[in-house]
């Protein structure tokens, strides 16, 4: 079974470079993020045509969620469980694709560390890992895919002095990010990569970040041990970051040994 992740930043920009993604990389699963569409406005159709069925969780202009799936869908939850604080910004999309529990999350920026959003950020990761407790266990399968906004060390980083005094590596940030693995997931990448460095998911579109390699890896696919256990390949797709009116992120794909249920 094959699970991929993209923020895709605009799926209206960048549906024909999904469209021809999804022939070569023939993911199973792909969940995206930073679709920027309202519900009404997402071509489940297109994605049908391709074999995929699709759900989605937007409300246009920004962030935005959806999971595709060529092993079935359903048990679909948009935002958080009953009994959390609602999912306003729709970030967040859960469902059962193949016996797998699968979440696509985009979880907030933060933008500065004086900024409200930042403790929006630490909190959101809070609501995150509730709504994990009451609706999943970690000895089901479970994923959790997305755009984490977080650099897990420094070594995900192209230069941690670039960084000093920035969101996305701060302690607050990692501690809420291992917080949520401490229930019980683990960093699929690492498990298949565990020593190796500069291998990002993130370049910025200013001053050529890309073609210098100044990257982040920001994009994670987080298991559960029964998949975790099962991982037999990863790939940070970098092809797909470059040509034509590219996403800032490049897809991240994990192969696990599991039968579609």
């Amino acid at each position: 079974m094959r699970i991929a992740t993209w923020n895709v930043n605009s799926l209206k920009a960048r549906l024909p470079r999904v469209e021809e993604w999804l022939g070569y990389a023939e993911p199973d699963v792909l969940c995206m993020q930073e679709t920027k569409l309202a519900d009404g406005a997402f071509p489940a159709m297109a994605f049908a045509a391709l074999g995929y069925d699709a759900v989605h969780h937007g409300s246009g202009r920004w962030n935005g969620v959806a999971i595709l799936s060529r092993v079935g869908v359903s048990d679909v939850v948009n935002g958080f469980c009953e009994g959390l604080e609602a999912d306003a910004d729709t970030r967040l999309i859960s469902a059962t694709c193949g016996g797998v529990c699968v979440s696509s999350v985009y979880v907030p920026n933060g933008r500065a560390l004086d900024h409200p959003q930042y403790e929006y950020k630490l909190s959101w990761f809070e609501r995150l890992r509730q709504h994990l407790e009451t609706t999943a266990a970690p000895e089901q399968p479970v994923v959790v895919c997305g755009d984490f906004n977080v650099a897990p060390e420094d070594r995900d980083v192209w230069d941690p002095d670039a960084f000093v005094d920035s969101t996305h590596v701060s302690e607050p940030e990692r501690k809420a990010l291992r917080h949520l693995e401490d229930w019980g997931l683990q960093d699929a990448f690492r498990v298949r990569y565990p020593d190796t460095d500069r291998l990002y998911t993130y370049w910025d579109y200013r001053a050529g970040d890309f073609h210098e390699h100044r990257g982040m890896r920001i994009d994670l696919a987080l298991m559960s041990r029964p998949l975790a256990e099962r991982v037999t390949w990863a790939l940070v797709d970098r092809n797909a970051r470059k040509g034509k009116l590219p996403s800032d992120h490049a897809p991240l794909l994990i192969d696990v040994d599991w039968s579609p249920q």
